[in-house]
């Protein structure tokens, strides 16, 4: 039985996540995913384009989309819901996660707790 993917990804997320990694020439391997201390709350989620895999990495793939998490945040995202969102003021990747006890006012940190 295939064990199940660290965290998933929104169709809003699997389409933006397509383009980027096309737009590139040559194309890139995919996006990766982190966590790093900083902010008011105390973590940060991180996002960065690879054109190599790093065989460390979880690889969650959907429709051609391929997002590689951090070995290091794989315990701060398990579970975790990765969208694309787009709103009057802002558009970018947002995170539903279970492992988040709180967030700061301005949205840019968090905290969180290892998966249980």
């Amino acid at each position: 039985m295939p064990r199940p993917a660290v965290m998933t990804l929104s169709d809003e997320a699997v389409n933006r996540v397509c383009e980027i990694m096309s737009a590139q020439e040559p194309p890139l391997a995919g996006l990766k995913v982190g966590i790093k201390k900083g902010g008011c709350a105390g973590m940060e989620y991180t996002m960065a384009a690879v054109a190599e895999v790093d065989p460390k990495d979880e690889v969650v793939e959907r429709d051609g989309a391929r997002v590689f998490v951090d070995k290091m945040a794989t315990l701060y995202l398990l579970g975790s819901r990765m969208d694309y969102e787009v709103t009057k003021f802002r558009a970018g990747f947002v995170f539903q996660n279970p492992n988040q006890v709180s967030a700061c006012g301005c949205g840019e940190s968090v905290e969180l707790k290892a998966a249980g």
